[in-house]
């Protein structure tokens, strides 16, 4: 379970403000933080201003096992900021525009990256600008064929279309959801809806048969867990039971331990699992990158092991 890859995610890097303090985060970049701290080479590809919150962002993250080295420094525009609401721990954004992150250059840097890159996370948010949505759609389309393409949607008013969704599915090997945002999805892309009882399932399979190179639908669902579905099985985790200090970066955690436990060969069970005890951890910590120490490490890691060890039995 050591095996280091590359892995790449692309976005927006930004500070949520939330009411009492200030917390660094967007999705590729908490993201790529967890996927570091479970033991891969990790990157974030964004861009920040040349401000005191920029400053602050490679402060914050210098302090964690991420590479920053390649980030961009917009002197135009100022590094991104959304303020952050709850109600009944459930978060509310809004998200300034524009931001540095709007303008995602493609160099020749970020290309060889993706050249080597075993895994690539990107979602629908940093897309809101064309700029950026050229930038992130080029890179992914210079990966190998074998590398994971990660299409994080992450449905915020007004920032997403038809487009944008049915332009990154058609390069993603694995999408990821919640449980609001699939029927949206399909809705958007003009696919029957289904109300039924297996509406998540029926929606993640058609998914499935309307993009060639999708090879599994990764829906998250709160405290109920996640379903996992592929083109020849599915699996349904029914959650950990945690004690919520906020939810922000959770969904993120869950993408990254997914995307680890895929580049290392588990099973869809062990993998759905993990995906829910990182992101679960996550949740249980205040802020979207908290600091992972080792006995967490050992005990979380200790649990999936086990997990995986007798489910190879059956």
């Amino acid at each position: 379970m050591n095996e280091s890859h590359l892995i790449l995610g692309i976005g927006e890097l930004l500070w949520d403000m939330l009411p009492n303090a200030a917390q660094l985060g967007g999705a590729p970049a908490n993201y790529a933080v967890m996927a570091s701290q479970l033991g891969n080479h990790a990157v974030i590809l964004s861009r920040i201003g040349r401000d005191d919150l920029g400053r602050d962002s490679v402060f914050r993250l210098n302090s964690l096992p991420v590479d920053t080295s390649f980030l961009q420094v917009d002197s135009a525009h100022q590094t991104g900021r959304v303020s952050v609401e709850f109600h009944d721990n459930q978060p509310s954004y809004t998200i300034h525009q524009p931001a540095a992150w709007d303008y995602l250059e493609l160099s020749d840097e970020w290309v060889k990256l993706a050249e080597r890159a075993n895994a690539i996370c990107f979602g629908s948010l940093a897309q809101r600008n064309p700029i950026a949505r050229q930038t992130i759609q080029t890179l992914v389309a210079q990966t190998q064929a074998q590398c994971l393409r990660v299409f994080d949607v992450n449905l915020r008013p007004p920032f997403y279309s038809s487009e944008v969704i049915q332009e990154s599915l058609k390069q993603a090997t694995v999408i990821k959801m919640n449980d609001a945002e699939l029927p949206l999805v399909i809705a958007l892309l003009g696919l029957p809806a289904d109300e039924s009882q297996d509406h998540l399932l029926i929606g993640a399979r058609r998914l499935l048969h309307e993009f060639s190179t999708l090879q599994m639908v990764a829906v998250t669902c709160g405290a109920q867990g996640s379903l996992l579905v592929t083109r020849n099985d599915s699996d349904r985790n029914s959650g950990i039971p945690i004690k919520v200090a906020d939810t922000i970066g959770a969904g993120d955690a869950f993408t990254a331990a997914l995307t680890h436990h895929l580049l290392l060969g588990a099973n869809l069970s062990t993998t759905n699992l993990a995906g829910n005890l990182w992101g679960g951890w996550v949740a249980s910590q205040s802020g979207a990158m908290p600091v992972l120490s080792d006995q967490v490490r050992t005990e979380i890691t200790g649990n999936i092991a086990m997990h995986a060890t007798n489910s190879s039995l059956f």
